[in-house]
């Protein structure tokens, strides 16, 4: 026995009494040592702690005269055990994790190990608590944190063995014992990370529960473990990680809230096999009865997702069994699941690339909407703008696409007609009179549309922090439409965007202004610029439900404000100095007193004040999109028709042409109209009203079309002869020969004779059998015969002129006494004169506008005669 005296510092003196265990004949064989170095570290490694006393004392052992420990015999080192066998707390089985190679090394360790574990236990039969502090701290900082690898090693190990000796005291000294074992595994030696996990696992398998205080260090080691680059320090760590997860299951200790702050950080690492450690670990928590991981899936919602996208299959596969998990147990118990601090996490994740992510977000997203219901809407700025795109995939993303749908319409079907109502209430009668004050709605939304202008792509990329989930915690619920808006604009903007999205898009709008009018209608000022140039869409089923949007706007009661004040106010006035926009103080376009305001008609009552911004808007694009006339033109008029009032369309639009300056878009214009007017099965009924002229409506009705209808001289005559005004018809062409005739001219001609044998004029047709009383009809038939020149016009409307029968064969005893009917006696209050006066007027303009485009100002070859 070699005694060595070590000075601890000026207080303390230390003796260790180390003494080298000579290995037998057959040790020698199996463990030859091979230099100098390798002996004297089995010094370290073979330690005997003999005792320890307080300075000035001596080794009680070299003070009695006592003779040296016997080396420990084989039955009390005890066999290599495997790590799942039981080990008693005063067990002095030493565990080993080594490798097979590393067996026969370590063997002679062992024995000096059992020894350090019979004085320790000795400490603890005597209580003396003091000793067994500074045998620790020894082991720590002599030998454990040392700067000699093989004092290292031999330090990791007696803290082992002192773990194994205390038993179930243990968990008096575990911060001691722990914490330089824990320092180990940041060693840059694979081999000392090794034996420092191994004695970590002799550690925790005597303390079992103990542990628990320190799980969070215990797990960051491992955490770090996990993803070394040492197969077999990695395998060593795998058999501790078991341990200690079946530590963390039969424990009902386990402190949940302390450890996710570490599991939420541990939970980004993007080492696949720390991942994967994360996953195994989230999987053992939630499947712990007493362990409810639920309430802080917010904390590791996005870690997961993260995780869900790595690149090894394994470890997909592992994480979307963890968030199927987690789903079921939201389903089971949706009253505790914290909906509103992960939407945005989930809106996040549903705008990814990675198609297994987008999917597995997306389905969370559709059964927090139908779990959460209205709590959800809080975010629905958000959900719209990560579903909206999905609507618009092909085929190869059918699934996203399914379930983005179902997300689209169960949020839908959330907005009621109670979210339009304000904080403050206000009685039903002045619900749809009265506007809501600018500062009620201000205090429900926010920032209104006036408000400061975010960007779109702020919008579609910003991060959580766009979507509050403070609102979501008000009770009840608000909708506030500010987001929403600003989303479905720029999706609606965005040309690139896939034509599903974009009637996506339509559809949400129409049905916020059907559920929630009042506030929606704050923002269509925004909107009307990006409805109206959707129109220009090259998909018809986008077209027929922006007019949809379009015509809900301009009949919706909530739109009409009780003093709409001149509709051509500055802010119309700036965007559309053509089209000027007369107010119902100016004169009215009939000569009868009793011409109705422009903005509505009296058949339909519910046209608001921004019918008419519409119709001046929707004639502003079709001047300046030509295309967009001769292509959609009488498809989106036709629509209006059939979603809107005939009536009211055509009034509005033939008092704006009244004032249009572009002359040639306003006979181009009229053309149009008087197309669809006497061809479309839409305008039955206003065909109808125009044709007897009975009353003073129909009567107000025809006179501002004919105005209008003044730009185009054979579109003036047609609704002459679509309202039996034969007589003024053939006054009008009796004042062709005083126009400029040109190829256009002849070419509208030719087409009037071929609606006149459309079945439209069938009743013009038969009263050629009446040419008593039709005489202006026949004669206005002639008078469009002689305009034409020798075609198939000609011929067509010669034929037909010649099956006119002879009046006298024709004359009976009834005929006789019947009175004349070829000028209407009902329509008297309509000044003809007047009207073809009028006709007069603008003719002359377009021969004045048609002269100086060609340079002719100045000498006109030929004079409207006034």
């Amino acid at each position: 026995m070699v005694p060595f005296l070590v000075t601890r510092n000026a207080k303390s003196l230390v003796f260790l009494n180390f003494e080298l265990q000579k290995p037998t004949d057959g040790d020698a064989q199996a463990m030859p040592f091979e230099n100098t170095e390798a002996r004297e570290s089995l010094v370290g490694l073979e330690i005997r702690i003999v005792g320890s006393c307080l300075l000035g004392m001596r080794c009680p052992a070299a003070a009695a005269g006592h003779s040296p420990a016997a080396p420990i015999a084989p039955q009390e080192q005890g066999e290599v055990a495997k790590p799942s066998g039981a080990i008693e707390a005063d067990s002095l089985r030493f565990h080993r994790l080594m490798a097979p190679s590393d067996q026969d090394r370590l063997q002679v360790p062992a024995a000096g190990v059992g020894a350090g574990s019979r004085l320790v236990r000795e400490f603890v039969a005597q209580n003396n608590t003091v000793q067994i502090k500074h045998v620790i701290q020894t082991l720590s900082q002599e030998f454990a944190l040392s700067q000699h690898p093989h004092s290292r090693k031999g330090g990791l190990i007696g803290l082992a063995a002192c773990s194994i000796a205390l038993g179930k005291d243990s968990g008096l000294y575990l911060k001691e014992l722990i914490e330089p074992v824990l320092t180990c595994f940041n060693d840059a030696d694979s081999r000392l990370r090794y034996y420092a996990c191994e004695a970590l696992y002799n550690i925790v398998k005597v303390a079992r529960g103990a542990v628990l205080p320190h799980f969070n260090v215990l797990f960051d080691g491992l955490s770090k473990l996990a993803a070394d680059p040492d197969p077999n320090v990695k395998s060593g760590s795998e058999l501790l990680d078991r341990l200690l997860k079946d530590i963390v299951t039969e424990s009902n200790k386990f402190d949940l809230v302390g450890f996710i702050p570490l599991l939420r950080e541990r939970i980004y690492s993007n080492n696949q096999y720390a991942r994967q450690f994360i996953i195994s670990w989230i999987l053992v928590l939630e499947s712990v009865p007493d362990i409810n991981l639920l309430d802080y899936l917010p904390e590791i919602l996005d870690g997961l997702f993260q995780i869900l996208g790595d690149n090894g299959k394994e470890i997909r596969k592992m994480c979307e069994v963890v968030l199927g998990e987690f789903l079921k147990e939201i389903k089971k118990n949706p009253s505790s699941v914290k909906f509103a601090e992960m939407a945005n996490i989930l809106v996040i994740h549903c705008q990814t690339t990675d198609d297994l992510i987008q999917l597995t977000a997306m389905c969370w997203m559709r059964e927090f909407i139908q779990l959460a219901g209205r709590a959800m809407l809080p975010y629905s700025s958000g959900i719209l703008t990560a579903v909206l795109p999905c609507l618009a995939y092909d085929d190869r993303k059918k699934s996203i696409k399914e379930v983005a749908n179902v997300c689209n319409q169960s949020l839908m079907k959330l907005v009621t007609p109670e979210d339009d109502e304000p904080e403050e209430p206000k009685p039903v009668v002045q619900r749809q009179a009265d506007p809501i004050p600018g500062d009620a709605l201000a205090k429900q939304e926010g920032t209104g549309s006036g408000g400061p202008d975010v960007s779109c792509d702020s919008s579609f990329s910003s991060g959580i922090s766009v979507f509050s989930p403070a609102s979501a915690e008000r009770a009840p619920v608000t909708l506030h439409l500010d987001g929403i808006v600003q989303v479905l604009n720029c999706h609606l903007s965005d040309m690139a965007i896939g034509m599903m999205t974009r009637i996506a898009v339509l559809k949400w709008l129409y049905h916020l202004y059907i559920k929630t009018p009042r506030k929606m209608f704050r923002h269509t000022d925004s909107l009307f610029p990006i409805l109206l140039q959707t129109l220009s869409d090259e998909s018809d089923e986008v077209i027929l439900k922006d007019l949809e949007v379009l015509a809900e706007i301009a009949s919706s009661p909530a739109g009409q404000t009780e003093d709409p004040g001149p509709l051509d106010g500055p802010d119309l006035q700036a965007s559309y100095s053509k089209l000027q926009v007369p107010t119902p103080g100016r004169a009215g376009l009939l000569t009868t007193p009793s011409t109705k305001g422009l903005e509505c008609s009296p058949s339909t009552p519910t046209m608001n004040s921004y019918f008419y911004k519409f119709m001046i808007n929707l004639l502003k694009r079709f001047s300046s999109e030509r295309k967009l006339l001769e292509v959609r033109g009488a498809f989106i008029i036709r629509q209006l028709c059939l979603l809107l009032n005939a009536e009211n369309i055509f009034h509005s639009m033939a008092d704006i042409l009244l004032r249009e300056e572009d002359l040639k878009f306003a006979s181009t214009m009229v053309h149009t109209l008087n197309t669809i007017l006497l061809t479309s099965t839409e305008l039955f009924q206003l065909r109808n009203q125009l044709k007897d002229l009975r009353t003073l409506e129909s009567q107000d009705l025809f006179c501002c079309l004919y105005r209008s209808w003044c730009h185009n001289p054979v579109t003036t005559v047609s609704l002459c002869f679509l309202t039996q005004n034969y007589r003024h018809a053939y006054d009008l062409i009796q004042k062709f020969g005083d126009l400029e005739v040109t190829v256009d001219f002849l070419t509208e001609v030719d087409k009037l004779v071929q609606l006149i044998e459309c079945p439209i004029f069938t009743y013009l047709r038969l009263q050629l059998l009446d040419v008593k009383n039709n005489p202006y009809l026949i004669k206005a038939l002639y008078g469009l015969l002689m305009l034409l020149p020798q075609s198939s016009a000609f011929q067509l409307l010669s034929h037909r002129l010649q099956c006119v029968p002879n009046p006298e064969l024709l004359q009976t005893e009834d005929s006789l006494k019947a009175a004349p009917k070829s000028q209407k006696t009902d329509s008297a209050s309509i000044d003809y004169a007047e009207l073809l006066q009028h006709f007069e007027k603008v003719q002359k303009k377009h021969l004045e506008v048609r002269h100086q485009r060609s340079g002719r100002g100045d000498h006109l070859d030929r004079r409207v005669v006034l």
